[in-house]
């Protein structure tokens, strides 16, 4: 029952994943703010149409952690308490981001608003890349000990910890997670500009939306085959039925063909992706930001699962591998993945809220003469 559970709870923290990387379209359209979007209207225009969505993006944010915390606390405790640099970095530009839509529309903000506009734009830039390169460390692992003996000791309780002073930023420099970061600011600016097409009304800034997109998708698509082709052809670690952690050339390609389902998902997000983009660029692309998205995440689904499925070592320890993460030495208890289970079971009513809700905020586009209405709301 626990190897079921702890499987189940990889899967749901997996979506959570692949659910962010879509919504973060909000901080592809905010990179767009210095691009398209030129005049002081086209800003205005931008960042409204994205300001009704930016509280998901966050609250799926802070949900991913919190399922992380509940279901993997080791994983939590070794990355997030390790590597706190990277994600102190990234906490700190979705707070400005947060911040940013609060103010930049106030009359006499002490700041001024071209200086939100920069803090929006950061999120938009640094803010995916960070977070790509954070998820990068599922498949690359990090420097730290972790010892379950540890918290038997009374000088020092810690499970584990780092073992250089960099503390997650040198997460940076390792070419497959700066890779994997580019590749999601790639796709959250590529889903930003197939948002801009779809939900704005504008006769100068939907033009320039198509023109970008020819450039942004492109690089996007072919970006994403570069990291596919290095994440199958890289050596992944695997966990046999004693416990005992061993590399294994092409691993994440075997988990891919042995399991068969999660390449099935990963061939239709591609083929998803490519039909957004496509009839986007050819076409009206009446549904084209909703099938890019749909591709993106089971694209990004498909991947995460292989991260830790099939036995695999989803934090490996650069400094001892027989200390990696797995699924089966970071988990929760069962009593507490079991009731975690039940109250998973309301995430349907969630998500059927938060579709009616998008239904009903993005009925119809939005435009100048909206913005220009007595009773809307200006960020």
């Amino acid at each position: 029952m626990l190897y079921i559970l702890q499987h189940y709870w990889w899967l749901l923290v997996s979506l959570l994943g692949s659910l962010l990387v879509f919504l973060m379209f909000v901080q592809g359209g905010q990179s767009l703010l210095f691009g398209i979007a030129k005049s002081e209207k086209e800003k205005t225009l931008l960042i409204n149409a994205l300001g009704h969505k930016w509280e998901l993006t966050f609250t799926t944010l802070v949900t991913f952690g919190g399922a992380i915390f509940a279901s993997f606390p080791l994983y939590y405790s070794t990355s997030f308490g390790g590597a706190y640099w990277l994600w102190m970095s990234i906490l700190f530009l979705f707070i400005v981001q947060a911040v940013s839509f609060e103010y930049r529309g106030k009359a006499g903000n002490l700041l001024g608003s071209r200086t939100y506009e920069i803090f929006l734009f950061l999120n938009g830039f640094l803010g995916t890349i960070l977070l790509g390169v954070a998820v990068g460390t599922f498949f690359t692992g990090g420097s730290f000990i972790m010892d379950k003996m540890n918290i038997t000791s009374m000088n020092k309780p810690i499970i584990s910890y780092w073992t250089n002073a960099w503390h997650g930023l040198d997460a940076i420099t390792v070419p497959f997670n700066l890779l994997m970061g580019i590749v999601v600011y790639l796709a959250a600016r590529t889903l930003g500009l197939l948002y801009v097409i779809k939900q704005i009304d504008s006769n100068t800034l939907v033009p320039k939306a198509k023109v970008q997109l020819k450039i942004t998708g492109v690089a996007f698509v072919l970006g994403f085959v570069g990291l596919v082709v290095t994440l199958f052809t890289m050596t992944g670690h695997s966990v046999n039925i004693d416990g005992l952690i061993s590399p294994v050339k092409y691993k994440y390609f075997f988990n891919m063909t042995q399991l068969i389902w999660p390449a099935a998902m990963l061939l239709v997000g591609v083929v998803l992706v490519l039909s957004g983009i496509g009839t986007a660029i050819f076409s009206k692309g009446k549904h084209s930001f909703f099938l890019t998205g749909g591709g993106v995440v089971l694209a990004v689904w498909s991947i995460l699962i292989c991260a830790a499925f099939n036995n695999t070592a989803f934090f490996v320890s650069n400094v001892n591998i027989q200390q990696s993460l797995t699924l089966y030495n970071s988990s929760s208890s069962e009593f507490t993945l079991k009731v975690m289970f039940y109250v998973s079971l309301f995430i349907p009513v969630v998500l059927a809220y938060v579709a009616y809700v998008w239904k009903a905020l993005a009925k119809t586009k939005i435009s100048e003469q909206d913005l220009n209405s007595p009773d809307s709301h200006k960020y």
